[in-house]
């Protein structure tokens, strides 16, 4: 049996941190949306991958990686997205167990109305406070974690920039 590798003061302060933003950040994100655009943030990340995409569809397994959702949340929120004609499901030309969401252009018009109130929570919530060294910082950490928690760099392509 191994010893239990326990952090220190200064790792444990880190988590801490850590994991009051993991709590707070989404909640915070979320509040504003539904407020706002009568979305969820899990809607609007969706939303936002779909409208980056060449085509503004992705395969449904494809878009519940870059979600970082299971296929059947993901199935619930497009079934919900359908309904309100944002999204629609298409069958793969090319392989008839292949299901893609597309955009819509009123789901299209939707995340484009959004961005602006997320993108400024965003910005007041998380860079306002933080210098130019910080933000780098801060990226080149997350893309650290992010690298141990994705070792086989599947959700590589999301890791850009989005809305």
């Amino acid at each position: 049996m191994t010893e239990t590798r326990w952090l220190t003061d200064e790792q444990q302060r880190a988590w801490r941190g850590l994991a009051g933003v993991m709590t707070l950040l989404p909640a915070a994100l979320d509040a504003q949306l539904q407020r706002d655009q009568d979305l969820t943030h899990f809607a609007y990340w969706v939303l936002a991958m779909l409208s980056e995409a060449p085509t503004r569809s992705l395969q449904m397994s494809d878009l519940a990686a870059a979600s970082r959702s299971s296929l059947s949340r993901l199935s619930h929120l497009v079934a919900r997205l359908e309904e309100r004609g944002w999204v629609r499901r298409e069958r793969s030309t090319e392989d008839a167990r292949a299901t893609f969401a597309v955009l819509t252009d009123e789901g299209y018009a939707k995340v484009v109305a959004a961005a602006p109130g997320h993108v400024e929570t965003v910005r007041s919530l998380v860079f306002d406070g933080l210098s130019d060294a910080q933000v780098r910082q801060l990226e080149t950490i997350s893309r650290i974690i992010f690298g141990r928690l994705d070792p086989e760099h599947r959700l590589a392509g999301i890791q850009g920039t989005g809305r």
